[in-house]
């Protein structure tokens, strides 16, 4: 009996500390404004990738986007998205025009699908990886980009330093001369990375693959880093937009990197507006529901 009036008092005990524990954790929460459980958000005026433009300076659509049936989407896991290919428009060997295909897709959400990319896709569907994956700069013209002296000075502490790019005028851009922020702690000293593989049937390079992705307004090339940054416990919000190239007009990852570069010179501030400004997101002026709104109103 003695016995049994000790169990009654270890398990009182047990439930009154994971009630004291629950009690912290939550109060911890509400302090700190965690966020658990992360909200959809969409890009301003639901833009979707596929309004990317068809043509930027040296570069122009080649026939038709891919369009992925029910089953492809369902794997996939969004219908934001956009499968392109893209030709130079004056290539240096008029007989070998470089070609990319570019995919873009978009994420957002209690984000549960492991991001797609190249070492898992491209060997699941019977490719062999014939180099090792490399993060590489992506060289990118930044005579436009100049430093965002609107960012608010608390936000500029947290997140680092952001710049903005200026978009191409009339006809490749149907905002033409427009400022875009670019993701955080992207900088002329500090490019875009990208990671970089090569793949073969036999095991020599004959396709190569690079990709990267902006989540939450940052930017990382590991698909394990994006819900570091998407799962931000900080965030009401989480999303990611994965952007990936692809080739087999290069004969090295570098060639790669340097003509994605070209192609993304005229689509890295387009790309930014098919997701949320993240510094707008931050102070609570997007979207209209945005419960910071709240916050800096009290």
């Amino acid at each position: 009996m003695k016995r049994r009036g000790h169990s009654i008092t270890a398990f009182v005990v047990a439930i009154a500390v994971m009630g004291v524990s629950a009690a912290g954790f939550s109060a911890a929460i509400s302090k700190y404004r965690l966020h658990l459980r992360k909200l959809e958000i969409h890009p301003p005026g639901g833009r979707q990738l596929s309004q990317l433009p068809s043509k930027i300076p040296g570069w122009e659509r080649f026939g038709s986007d891919q369009i992925e049936d029910a089953d492809v989407l369902e794997v996939l896991g969004t219908d934001n998205y956009v499968s392109r290919s893209y030709i130079e428009t004056d290539p240096q060997d008029p007989k070998k025009p470089f070609r990319i295909e570019l995919h873009a897709a978009y994420y957002t959400g209690m984000i549960d699908t492991v991001p797609h990319v190249p070492e898992r896709c491209f060997v699941g569907g019977g490719l062999q990886q014939a180099s090792s994956s490399r993060v590489m700069s992506l060289p990118l013209d930044t005579s436009s980009w100049r430093p965002d002296s609107s960012v608010p000075e608390n936000l500029r502490g947290m997140r680092g330093e952001l710049y903005t790019t200026r978009l191409h005028p009339h006809p490749y851009s149907d905002t033409p001369g427009t400022r875009v922020r670019l993701p955080r702690d992207i900088t002329p000293e500090h490019p875009v990375p990208i990671r970089v593989s090569g793949f073969g049937e036999s095991g020599k390079e004959q396709l190569f693959a690079g990709y990267f992705f902006i989540a939450n307004g940052g930017v990382v090339a590991n698909a394990n880093d994006v819900r570091t940054l998407a799962f931000d416990l900080t965030s009401d919000y989480a999303y990611y937009l994965k952007v990936q190239v692809t080739s087999s007009s290069p004969s090295s990852g570098e060639e790669l990197v340097e003509r994605a570069a070209s192609l993304l010179d005229g689509l890295m501030g387009e790309i930014m507006r098919c997701s949320p400004d993240w510094v707008d997101v931050e102070t609570g002026r997007y979207p209209e529901d945005n419960p910071r709104r709240e916050q800096s109103n009290d």
